[in-house]
């Protein structure tokens, strides 16, 4: 793996592509611009395996299960999630029927104890107790002054339902960047990742190397590089907010990535490679 700026640079060329063409650029916001979710997936884990598992005792080959799904679904819609745990739970029959949920209810269990942590911390930011800078990954802000000086549009596609994404790119500061800010919405045929890609490049006649998707997810990565893109995978460490995640970098390759970034500490040094 060669680098594409000095060693103290964190920016790792994965393979080459063209570069110097981006119009449109996508963004994950949670895990790669925000940290408000920071956590989702050890909320996420309890609430699967507590569905699945019902009053029984979760055994290791369940949470092993559990992790690898919610590892190989990550930046998907939340409601594909809870589709899969539906499978699961119906697979591994431990409860019964008339306990088993549909994927909105299991969707609703999820959210309601993912907002707690969530709705604290933007509280904390509107008191004074923290600053919007605590919720950001590293040097987001200063990659989002400088590529919106350039040519180009810039989205945010997420897998958080709309509303909630909007309400917490506004808390951080960040939605005047964006175009349009996309989330998911309650029904699972009016919003994708991939509909929103396809309906870009078709839209504005796009050829591959026009569109960006920069996230910590395979999902984005992936939909982008099937429509010929470009993808820089960010490798965030969501608990710290800067260096690397080193569990992402198997998934993020897996999905094409192009580049990988631990944050955008190096936000100059990537802007100037992917505008040269």
């Amino acid at each position: 793996m060669m680098r594409i700026t000095p060693p103290e640079k964190d920016i790792e060329l994965i393979q080459e592509f063209e570069r110097g063409k981006i119009k449109h650029v996508l963004f994950d916001f949670d895990g790669t611009i925000s940290r408000l979710r920071e956590g989702w997936q050890r909320i996420m884990a309890p609430v699967c395996v507590e569905m699945i598992c019902g009053d029984r005792q979760p055994t290791p080959a369940i949470i092993e299960e559990v992790d690898r799904m919610i590892d190989e679904t990550t930046g998907i819609q939340t409601i594909f999630q809870m589709q899969r745990l539906e499978q699961m739970v119906r697979e591994h029959g431990l409860v019964p029927e008339d306990k088993v949920r549909t994927p909105l209810e299991y969707k609703q269990v999820y959210n309601d104890r993912l907002m707690e942590p969530v709705n604290a911390r933007i509280a904390e930011i509107k008191a004074g107790e923290k600053n919007v800078e605590d919720f950001l990954i590293r040097g987001v802000r200063r990659f989002l002054d400088l590529i919106s000086q350039k040519e180009v549009v810039l989205y945010v596609f997420s897998g958080t339902d709309r509303d909630d994404v909007r309400n917490e790119a506004k808390c951080l500061g960040v939605d005047r960047y964006f175009k349009e800010i996309w989330g998911a919405l309650p029904s699972v045929e009016e919003y994708s990742k991939e509909k929103v890609i396809r309906n870009i490049i078709a839209e504005h006649g796009l050829q591959g190397p026009q569109v960006l998707a920069i996230g910590d997810g395979p999902v984005e990565l992936r939909n982008v590089k099937d429509a010929g893109g470009i993808a820089l995978g960010v490798c965030s460490d969501e608990k710290r907010g800067t260096g690397w995640d080193e569990s992402k970098r198997p998934r993020l390759l897996r999905a094409g990535a192009d580049l990988l970034i631990p944050d955008f500490g190096e936000a100059d040094a990537l802007i100037d490679y992917l505008f040269p």
